[in-house]
């Protein structure tokens, strides 16, 4: 399903080449592939997957923690990003975000943690 729950609109012949890579035996199913193509996307494009992070941490679907990793960014680096975005964190971080961060730093400054 797409946005609003309405069936996600496809171009006949990126229809075709789903159908197809399905048969081809890589993939069990639709879901599936898309899946993997999702995946692929964020892996190769950091902007998509930093907006995108930020806006399911703005929407509360993830914590600041699970966003940043999401992200691929510590969350010190992330909180900034979303500084720049504009958006607003609401609620403060729990304590194993904290957690992470003291251990994150500590990481950083060649402590252990």
């Amino acid at each position: 399903m797409g946005a609003l729950g309405k069936p996600l609109q496809l171009p006949n012949l990126l229809h075709e080449q789903i159908s197809a890579a399905r048969e081809t035996g890589f993939y069990d199913n639709e879901s599936e592939l898309v899946a993997d193509a999702v995946r692929t996307l964020l892996a190769a494009r950091p902007d998509v997957r930093i907006a995108t992070a930020c806006r399911l941490y703005e929407r509360d679907v993830v914590s600041l923690g699970k966003a940043a990793e999401l992200a691929g960014l510590d969350i010190v680096s992330f909180k900034r990003v979303l500084d720049e975005q504009g958006v607003t964190r609401t609620a403060p971080e729990s304590l194993a975000e904290i957690s992470e961060m003291a251990r994150a730093s500590l990481r950083a400054t060649n402590h252990s943690a």
